[in-house]
């Protein structure tokens, strides 16, 4: 293939990724076809196939390399977790807000599309996989702050925390403001909210012994 094929290749499987992306987020992923998808994305709905085997895969390569990318980011955070346990769990959740409202449009279909429960040990789909190991490294951020909790303790706490999260980046999720702008607001409140969180279970813990 020469470097101009490769190169057109490329582009059509991107502009049948943003076509998906868009009509995923719009529709629902059930309601979308794969030939809206290549009607959107501007190819036939032969050329598609080329790319993706059906939907399915199609929400992988959409969904995976972001989440994947947020991953080793969360692995990165972690690996001073245990000497700056808030400081780190505050990092967290602003790397999970950043990540989300410059995705806004795409929110739902990155962490709820065929989602199963955050717990689930073993997930069937690796998008799961991914999210709930995400889920599991907010867990263990918490963990660093409250090391005698039980396991769980610690499910219910993360729980919490990622509702939280979850509050803001829905609160914003479709709000127009340049993304600089949204942020300024935006990461003190999650800076706050975390002090607040980690120091309303200390003291329900110490209320509590």
């Amino acid at each position: 293939m020469s470097n101009r094929q490769s190169k057109r290749s490329e582009e059509t499987k991107q502009a049948i990724l943003e076509a998906a992306g868009s009509l995923f987020a719009a529709k629902g992923f059930k309601s979308v076809t794969m030939r809206e998808i290549a009607k959107e994305a501007g190819c036939s709905h032969t050329t598609i196939y080329l790319y993706f085997q059906d939907k399915e895969a199609l929400l992988h390569h959409l969904v995976l390399p972001p989440l994947q990318n947020l991953e080793e980011e969360f692995k990165r955070l972690q690996q001073v977790g245990h000497k700056e346990p808030l400081r780190t769990l505050t990092q967290l959740g602003e790397k999970f807000i950043l990540f989300c409202l410059r995705r806004r449009n795409m929110v739902n279909v990155l962490f709820m599309l065929k989602a199963e429960r955050v717990d689930e040990p073993e997930p069937g789909l690796m998008i799961n996989r991914i999210r709930n190991e995400l889920f599991a490294d907010l867990k263990q951020g918490i963990a660093w702050n409250f090391p005698d909790a039980s396991a769980e303790e610690l499910l219910s706490y993360a729980r919490i925390y990622y509702y939280m999260l979850q509050g803001i980046v829905s609160t914003y999720m479709y709000n127009e403001e340049p993304l600089a702008q949204l942020l300024s607001r935006v990461m003190p409140l999650v800076t706050q909210g975390t002090e607040i969180f980690v120091a309303g279970i200390q003291a329900k813990r110490g209320g509590n012994q």
